[in-house]
Formats: structure tokens, sequence, C-alpha cells
């Protein structure tokens, strides 16, 4: 048996949008955030509201500037709660070993796992399908040797996506990707990083 561990990060794509687009049709298509009012702040947003430069975390009054057509929805975490729920037990018939990092994002470890299901790419791409038929949400996986890659290779794909990093490709992956993207690094940090060339 390898020592290589294998490891799928799983990301809900937009998740309380992408549930509140799923719930009510005629918001598909649609720039929809869910979050407070015009003084709060934005919880989630479709990536129909992300092509307007709308982010979670926005204040709500930054995304309605860049976005007056914007459909607010109030949150509803009980619900958005229950559909976690139903997607954690997706990948706990795969692996005991899941570390939910929110509602909508875990890391899996699926090295045990490998003898019973097949291979790493084969379990991501069964966990996505369950996903969808179970839920019809879409989701991007990271599939690498540890956990930090497979965070940032869930984001390399987005959305439904699955993006696998291996021994053999992880410098060619990683090597041109901004240090932005190593999770963690915030604005205050990158700053410092670039005033002393990192890039």
């Amino acid at each position: 048996m390898t020592d290589r561990r294998h490891v799928l990060h799983v990301d809900m794509d937009a998740f309380y949008a992408s549930i509140e687009q799923r719930d009510d049709p005629s918001l598909r298509g649609k720039a929809v955030v869910v979050g407070g009012q015009t003084r709060g702040v934005v919880a989630a947003a479709s990536y129909e509201a992300r092509e307007f430069g709308v982010r979670s975390a926005m204040p709500m009054r930054d995304a309605l500037r860049r976005c007056p057509d914007l459909v607010r929805i109030p949150p509803r975490m009980s619900h958005y709660q229950a559909v976690s729920r139903e997607i954690f037990a997706i990948f706990r018939e795969f692996t005991p070993l899941v570390e939910g990092l929110s509602l909508d994002e875990a890391f899996l470890d699926v090295t045990s796992s490998l003898q019973l299901f097949g291979d790493d790419v084969t379990i991501a791409r069964e966990i996505k399908a369950r996903i969808l038929e179970r839920t019809s949400l879409t989701a991007s996986v990271g599939v690498a040797p540890n956990k930090l890659v497979a965070k940032i290779a869930s984001d390399l794909d987005k959305p439904d996506g699955l993006f696998v990093v291996t021994e053999a490709n992880c410098k060619a992956t990683l090597d041109p990707l901004p240090v932005r993207v190593i999770p963690g690094i915030g604005p205050e940090t990158l700053t410092k990083l670039n005033r002393v060339g990192i890039y």
C-alpha cells in the first residue's frame, strides 16, 4: 500500500445563493445575494452576481453600487444547515475522516477508502454525482496529497469543477500561481510579501 495520502477538498458552489436559486426557479440566471439589508454584508453571492465583482463579506451598499439589479434574499440558516447535513452524510458514505470547515466545505481523507471505491478521482466524481443527484447542487473538488494543496486545487476549476494535483504535476501547477491563493494570506500579509518581492 502506498504511503501517499489522498485528500479531497469539497467546496459547494455559491452554497446559500445556489440553494435559493434551486428552491425558487425564478431566481435562476439572476444576480442573487444572500444577506442583510442595506447596512449588512453579503453572506453569499451567486455566480451571476460575482460577474459584477460582488463577493461574500462585501458591504451590501457596495454590492448594490456594483449591481443595482441585485436580488437580495434574507438568510435561512436552519435550511442551509439541513442541506449541509445531507451533503456531509454523502461524504461519510466514503470515509469517516471528514473535517468540516464550514457548512459548505470539508476535507475528506480517502486514503483508506481506495480499495473499496476506486482511486481518489473516481471517488471525487462519485461524490459530485451523488450531491447533484440528491440535492440538485454542484460542488467543486480538489484532489491532492495534502489538505493545503487540495484546498488550492478546488478553487482552480469552479464552478462544478474537479482539479487533480499529483506529485508529477504539483510543481507545474503551483509555481505559476500568485501567493494570495495560499489560505490565510489576507490583504495585509499580501502587501508585506509584495514589499519584499514575493508575488
